[in-house]
């Protein structure tokens, strides 16, 4: 994501001067585009799970929305990192699907609503805008309200959208993606780890931390008195009072455990792994809540927790592990590949380093004790 603002104490000043270095590494921040094999768009189950398990606290907050400002006759919606593929639709249909039910029920006009996509400008829409037709498709049905779909290119830590017009907002697994590798970090793995230092737990933290205070004060500016935002992190449990733990199968711990399996086979540079990190937090609650507290300007009106399975054996009883090892091999691989090339360069075989992740994820087939979870939050605008 975007970095540009205030390294100090977040504000709404906006720095457009980048330099073409740093401005590749936002370019990289984005899912392998297409529909090909190894496309975000073929390998997003995670993300639509993630999706789904919001359903209940989407429809929820769009009938209160309704509601609260009186059934207005225009809504403005935003999909916030949206990226590509089928998925795009998933919330944004949920949204309109609700509002035209809610008002047959209450003998209301249903009102035009303008759906805005966004994500990163190399984002690739082209495939998203594909999918267009048959989400029409799907609604026209059963939906009677009026509605248009677009594009908005930027970044979520940068102002999107015009002072007061959005009335709901929905983002999925978007929002643990930082707008920048924090600075000053000592770590020997692409994330935090039961090794790490108490520093790098800070500085990813402390990074977090601006970053969402940033985010909560630009839609501040644009959504209206009482809109709502729906939001679902991949976050974490705490275990053992410990911000440190992650367990063995952390979906970066075996990332990081693939590329020194590569550093070892002379295949990457020790130098680059080290320099290597994920622009990623997974909050916990508390770590929400505090932030949402101190920026102030919205009221928190759910915060659930559910787990999370980065693997798919939930999808069938009957099930491979190794079948499943490469399948979240690929799904990490859609969201990853970019960032890896931006690094490390071409000379990065990513077929030897994701059969690798495969092979690990099938060792670690029997962890348990896992700390990553799915939070979904709700906000209202005071």
């Amino acid at each position: 994501m975007d970095s540009r603002f205030n390294e100090t104490v977040p504000s709404l000043r906006y720095i457009d001067e980048k330099s073409d270095d740093e401005y590749a590494f936002v370019k990289s921040l984005r899912m392998t585009g297409g529909d090909g094999a190894n496309s975000y768009s073929v390998n997003s189950r995670v993300q639509r799970r993630g999706i789904l398990m919001a359903i209940p606290v989407l429809v929820k907050n769009t009938e209160e929305m309704m509601t609260g400002l009186n059934f207005p006759k225009y809504i403005k919606v935003a999909e916030l990192g949206c990226s590509s593929g089928q998925n795009t639709f998933l919330g944004i249909s949920e949204i309109i699907n609700t509002i035209n039910v809610l008002c047959q029920q209450s003998n209301q006009n249903p009102p035009e609503i303008d759906c805005c996509l966004n994500d990163l400008p190399e984002n690739d829409f082209n495939t998203t805008f594909r999918f267009v037709p048959f989400f029409n498709k799907e609604l026209m049905i059963t939906n009677q309200a009026s509605y248009l779909v677009y594009g908005a290119p930027g970044s979520f830590y940068s102002r999107l959208f015009s002072r007061n017009s959005l009335h709901l907002i929905h983002s999925s697994y978007a929002l643990h993606w930082l707008s920048k590798v924090p600075e000053k970090l000592e770590n020997d793995n692409v994330f935090i780890t039961n090794t790490s230092s108490q520093s790098a737990y800070k500085a990813y933290l402390n990074q977090f931390q601006r970053d969402f205070t940033m985010f909560l004060r630009l839609r501040s500016e644009e959504v209206v008195s009482n809109g709502r935002m729906v939001l679902t992190f991949i976050g974490r449990n705490t275990l053992n009072n410990d911000p440190l733990y992650r367990d063995c199968c952390h979906l970066w711990s075996l990332l990081s455990k693939s590329l020194h399996d590569l550093v070892f086979e002379g295949l990457v540079s020790k130098s680059k792994l080290d320099a290597f990190n994920m622009p990623f937090y997974d909050p916990n609650e508390q770590e929400l809540k505090e932030v949402i507290r101190n920026e102030g300007s919205f009221e928190i009106n759910a915060l659930e927790t559910h787990g999370f399975d980065l693997g798919h054996c939930n999808d069938e009883e009957d099930h491979n592990y190794e079948t499943d090892g490469y399948n979240e091999a690929k799904s990490v691989r859609a969201v990853t590949e970019s960032m890896l090339v931006a690094h490390f360069g071409e000379d990065i075989n990513i077929d030897i380093l994701f059969d690798k992740y495969a092979r690990h994820v099938t060792q670690h087939s029997s962890c348990r004790n896992k700390t990553s979870v799915t939070l979904v939050l709700a906000l209202t605008k005071k």
